[in-house]
């Protein structure tokens, strides 16, 4: 087990499509990050970047980006690419500088301005990239994935669009009740079965724009917080960014092709169950103590896969669990209490930090209107390209 940090500050810019810079939306959610820690910039020992990210490659030097917009103060500084898990790894590495000794206060910030519509890879032949490949040989945007996905759930365990629908109403009430999203509406299951059908069976509302945002932390030492008067502050106490194992059996994002087990025998668990298990294992906590999770829902299906991997469930109960009431306000384990991607988009840097953010307001009881009723424990989830996962657990 390792030593918590702490999280003295939280900061997000609203997501949508402003049309500015990058730097702009995350140095906004700097400010408001450094402003509820209650300190200055100069305050500040080490900034971590997560980078923003254009066609597969690193678009900027992330960390150099933000301690510049805000003003040289010599402050140490790192940047970190990891797809969708940026953000998660850059806590990871701002929490090893602390507990190194490197620096007492660290500052985490991501933000992206996303180009209107799905992902997609730059001009030029990459054949040693992935997602390249999955685009230029197959024609398999992310929403066709998306789409497969919801197929293999409906082909083996029975779920049906109806239930992926109860997914974006559930979303969709929470992130109507959060300033930063997005998308502010609710939404009902006729609504969502009324939509433009993009990948079949997934229609509009069931997969999550692209959008601009920012999303920033302020972390310290247990000691510094306590100098600083925080004295019971969330406390971040696990960071999982673990990668896959050979041989791998199962078709995931990005990839086309899965590896053979004659060989070497498959591991027992899935990728995506290994990040939350590494999660629990260094923790030292099990899905059974958790108050609330937030989610990569990238499309309804992906949620509910989600609570399979965080095992809120057994395999195949996810939707059972779900039309349950189990992952709404008020049940045993909300999810996305947010309003996840489905309401605020991908700004890829930006949404595992904006993920954390929002453990910090629900364990401080600050929530709001979304508040968690007695919220002691949260986990995280998501995953990037090329074997990139990761998972934060947050506590009070």
């Amino acid at each position: 087990m390792t030593a918590d940090v702490a999280v003295l500050g939280a900061g997000m810019h609203p997501w949508g499509k402003w049309g500015r810079s990058f730097v702009e939306y995350g140095t906004a959610a700097a400010r408001a990050a450094l402003a509820d820690a209650g300190l200055e910039w100069r305050d500040i020992g080490s900034v971590v970047g997560a980078d923003t990210v254009r066609g597969g490659y690193p678009g900027y030097v992330a960390g150099a980006t933000f301690a510049k917009a805000l003003g040289w103060q010599g402050a140490r500084v790192a940047s970190v690419y990891a797809a969708c898990a940026s953000g998660a790894q850059a806590i990871a590495a701002a929490r090893a500088q602390i507990l190194a000794g490197l620096a007492d206060v660290v500052l985490v910030v991501g933000a992206d301005a996303a180009p209107k519509g799905f992902f997609r890879p730059a001009g030029g032949d990459r054949p040693d990239d992935p997602d390249w490949l999955r685009f230029r040989l197959l024609g398999a945007t992310n929403p066709t994935y998306f789409g497969l996905y919801a197929r293999r759930r409906m082909a083996v365990f029975g779920d049906t669009p109806e239930d992926f629908a109860l997914v974006k109403v559930k979303n969709a009430a929470l992130g109507a009740l959060n300033p930063y999203a997005r998308y502010r509406k609710r939404v009902t299951a006729e609504e969502v079965a009324a939509s433009q059908v993009v990948a079949d069976p997934l229609r509009l509302l069931d997969i999550c724009a692209t959008s601009d945002g920012g999303a920033a932390l302020v972390l310290s030492s247990l000691e510094f917080a306590r100098r600083h008067g925080t004295a019971r502050p969330v406390r971040i106490r696990a960071v999982s960014t673990v990668t896959p194992r050979y041989p791998s059996t199962v078709l995931d994002l990005p990839d086309i092709a899965t590896d053979s087990a004659a060989a070497v025998a498959p591991a027992a668990e899935t990728f995506r169950a290994s990040i939350a298990r590494a999660a629990y294992e260094e923790a030292g906590i099990g899905p059974e103590e958790l108050s609330l999770a937030e989610v990569y829902d990238l499309s309804t299906a992906l949620e509910l896969k989600w609570y399979e991997d965080l095992g809120l469930c057994a395999e195949g109960e996810a939707a059972k669990l779900l039309r349950e009431g189990a992952t709404a306000p008020g049940g045993r384990i909300p999810v996305n209490a947010s309003g996840g991607l489905a309401s605020f988009g991908e700004a890829v840097p930006a949404q595992a930090i904006a993920q954390v953010c929002e453990l910090t307001w629900q364990l401080r009881d600050a929530a709001g209107d979304r508040q968690v009723t007695h919220a002691r424990v949260g986990i995280t989830a998501n995953q990037g390209l090329f074997g990139h996962g990761s998972s934060v657990i947050a506590v009070r």
